[in-house]
């Protein structure tokens, strides 16, 4: 599953290249690496046009957007991390270290 996922992501990308909707199907490939778990559910919501990476990217440029209207300068950033967070909230893909698979359980818990 995860090879098919990344490929269609790469296929979302092809003509993209150096853009900021590239960028946003690299990262979304590398969390998908780190996470295969979701990669069906991911591989399900790129098949529909309002989830494909392009749509995702937009909700980073809008963040972009935001900040550069209340900022009153030339440019704005949205922070790697941000944008991981923003492509993680898009996609429903839960962060490793707050996704149940990661969290330790205290066998005395159910003592």
């Amino acid at each position: 599953m995860l090879d098919k996922v990344i490929e269609k992501i790469t296929e979302q990308q092809k003509g993209k290249e150096n853009t900021a909707v590239f960028f946003c199907g690299e990262q979304l490939k590398d969390i998908i690496k780190a996470q295969p778990e979701a990669a069906e559910i991911v591989s399900q919501d790129l098949e529909k046009k309002e989830m494909s990476i392009t749509e995702c990217e937009k909700k980073i440029k809008a963040l972009a957007d935001k900040r550069h209207k209340e900022q009153k300068g030339n440019s704005a950033f949205v922070s790697p991390a941000e944008a991981e967070g923003i492509i993680r909230e898009f996609y429903g893909i839960p962060d490793k270290e707050t996704s149940p698979a990661s969290q330790n359980i205290d066998l005395s818990d159910f003592l």
